[in-house]
């Protein structure tokens, strides 16, 4: 395959067209928006569905209206349009069925900024909106990653009728990298016993996301956890470098991983040994490889751009018995990797062994 030179935002838009992309609803906002403008023209030349909504409230129940029928169903945003979206999210989790959504972190809470952060990881990873349920979330670190991960998108949500988020800071919509781009792929009309298509010549389908009855709600419930319990024994995603003999464990995931594995290789020069366990997919969170990794090493480092998010998950996953540090910049400031090499060295060479945080704040 030739290697072409994209934009972040570009490159995942032209991964999902190629991967089968059916409907695409969206509304404007930084660092996203060059995602939308390359679907804007894209998606017409094919015959495919565009619309620019007047809001996230009404691109994400659009996007419920067009998955209902089936079709792969799209739509992007940034950190505030995902907060407006989280009641969209929870009737489509509802009601069972499948859609792709890209966020592009950007600073917060309130309006924030438009640098890249990656203080998105409750709201994604949590569930978002109310109820009892999960989405699939992946965090790519790199555009050709994100173009991979895009690309299946659409498999994994039709394989279990759930949404998927591909979960990106700022740095990856606007960062430009060497792409191997996937084949465009045919679309096919399907029916799987579920789509509303129109009711001529079956029986009448209904999908909706009310349950007035207890004991119904409660089955809705039952099934999303059944399904989640298969998610999670099949969709656990996850990397590592160096780490048969680390000493310490740097967890880290996205941008932030990447910044992690220039000052793990620079500090490996120096001698120490130090590895990196990178969750792909932050739910299901890789929680028996991390702590499989963790057991072996003296320590662990957790670095993100918030202000200790994954730090909840990766302590579960650990238990109580192993000590963590932490290193985290918030509001769009993005560390160097010398910076997270000297938090990685005050790791490795502190004596005490008691349980520690350590976070780095704008000061």
């Amino acid at each position: 395959m030739t290697k072409e030179l994209w934009k972040g935002n570009e490159a995942i838009a032209e991964a999902a067209v190629r991967g089968g992309l059916q409907a695409y609803f969206g509304y404007p906002i930084t660092p996203q928006t060059e995602l939308l403008e390359h679907l804007c023209k894209r998606m017409p030349d094919l015959g495919r569905a565009f619309v620019q909504a007047e809001s996230e409230l009404a691109a994400i129940n659009m996007v419920y209206g067009a998955a209902v029928t089936g079709a792969n169903t799209m739509t992007s945003s940034s950190s505030p349009g995902i907060s407006l979206m989280q009641e969209g999210l929870s009737y489509i989790a509802a009601s069972n069925v499948p859609m792709v959504l890209v966020d592009m972190m950007r600073g917060g809470p309130g309006l924030g900024n438009l640098s890249p952060t990656q203080a998105d990881y409750f709201q994604l990873v949590k569930g978002g909106g109310h109820g009892d349920y999960h989405p699939i979330v992946l965090a790519p670190w790199s555009v050709q990653e994100a173009v991979d991960l895009s690309y299946h998108s659409f498999d994994i949500a039709n394989t279990y009728r759930t949404i998927v988020i591909i979960a990106a800071d700022g740095n990856i919509g606007q960062m430009m990298e060497p792409v191997e781009m996937p084949p465009m792929r045919e679309l096919v009309a399907r029916d799987r016993g579920w789509e509303l298509t129109g009711a001529n010549g079956r029986e009448r389908r209904k999908i909706v996301s009310l349950q007035l009855q207890p004991e119904e709600m409660a089955h809705v419930n039952e099934l999303i956890q059944h399904k989640q319990e298969q998610i999670e024994q099949n969709e656990v995603r996850y990397a590592e470098q160096f780490v048969d003999d680390a000493e310490l464990l740097v967890v880290a995931f996205g941008s932030a991983a990447r910044i992690a594995a220039t000052a793990i290789k620079h500090a490996r020069e120096k001698g120490l040994k130090v590895g990196l366990f990178r969750p792909i997919s932050l739910y299901p969170f890789p929680s028996a490889a991390l702590a499989h990794r963790a057991f072996r090493a003296r320590k662990v480092l957790v670095v993100e751009l918030n202000a200790g998010q994954m730090l909840e998950d990766v302590k579960l996953a650990i238990g109580s018995n192993k000590m963590v540090d932490f290193f985290g910049r918030m509001g769009g400031v993005v560390p160097m990797p010398d910076e997270v090499q000297e938090a990685i060295e005050h790791a490795y060479v502190k004596p005490d062994f008691h349980h520690t945080e350590k976070l780095h704040s704008l000061n």
